[in-house]
């Protein structure tokens, strides 16, 4: 039996700058995605963790910290991370990195931003446990990026499901977002000098353009209730659940 990876990559250059993503029948009648990389090729699972594992016999590696720190928090003892279980949540971090943009690539939207909402997830978990602010900051420096690749996402499944409206309010929240995660680092005044907000402002810019969206339902509730007219707020509610149903 060959077990050369030939045949995966014939056809299939490697382009720098560019995430090369495909999906592919595997077998056990299931798909999996492969990303081409400079030397190869990673092959990734599309349900749970990217690489199959199940780590003490849960979906992911979060999963199972979370489990136990449950266990530990119900004894009323704290739960801090220590240096294995460290490293194994680095592992994660990066295998749903790796999927989270071939989802992108793929522009199946729904499954990137469900992948984005684990990291951001995972990361809260390890902010509030911790080893250190090392540790910590090591991880919090990429929530931005993170925050950002999961607003386009979600506002490309808006504009997909035919809901520009709800694609301009997605990138106002990740714009919010994106703000207070400006705010923690002590820079919230260089927030509109950033490369991925003047990004999503063009994005914000264009649907509003296209679409000849001058104010979203959300954004005219958020002025009402700014302004304390709770009757049109009340009446903007009921327009928002009748047009959701």
């Amino acid at each position: 039996m060959t077990r050369d990876i030939d045949a995966a990559l014939d056809g299939w250059e490697y382009q720098p700058g560019i995430v090369q993503a495909r999906l592919v029948n595997a077998e056990g009648h299931r798909q999996v995605i492969q990303l081409r990389v400079d030397l190869g090729v990673l092959q990734m699972e599309t349900r749970d963790r990217p690489d199959g594992k199940r780590p003490q016999g849960y979906p992911s590696y979060f999963a199972y910290l979370q489990h136990e720190a449950a266990v530990a928090e119900r004894h009323d003892k704290p739960f801090v991370m220590d240096e294995k279980q460290c490293e194994e949540a680095d592992r994660e971090f990066f295998q749903f990195y790796q999927r989270r943009i071939s989802w992108l690539a793929l522009r199946n939207y729904a499954r990137a931003v469900e992948d984005a909402d684990h990291t951001l997830a995972f990361m809260d978990f390890v902010k509030a446990r911790s080893p250190n602010e090392e540790y910590t900051q090591a991880h919090e420096q990429y929530r931005g990026f993170v925050t950002f690749q999961r607003t386009q996402g979600a506002a490309a499944l808006a504009l997909e499901q035919n809901n520009a409206e709800a694609a301009v309010d997605e990138v106002r929240k990740g714009l919010d977002r994106l703000r207070t995660f400006f705010a923690e680092f002590g820079a919230e005044e260089q927030m509109e000098e950033d490369g991925m907000v003047q990004h999503l402002r063009k994005i914000e810019q264009s649907l509003r353009e296209q679409h000849g969206i001058q104010e979203t339902l959300q954004e005219q509730l958020d002025r009402a209730v700014a302004n304390e007219n709770y009757e049109e707020a009340a009446r903007l509610r009921d327009v928002m659940r009748k047009r959701d149903v």
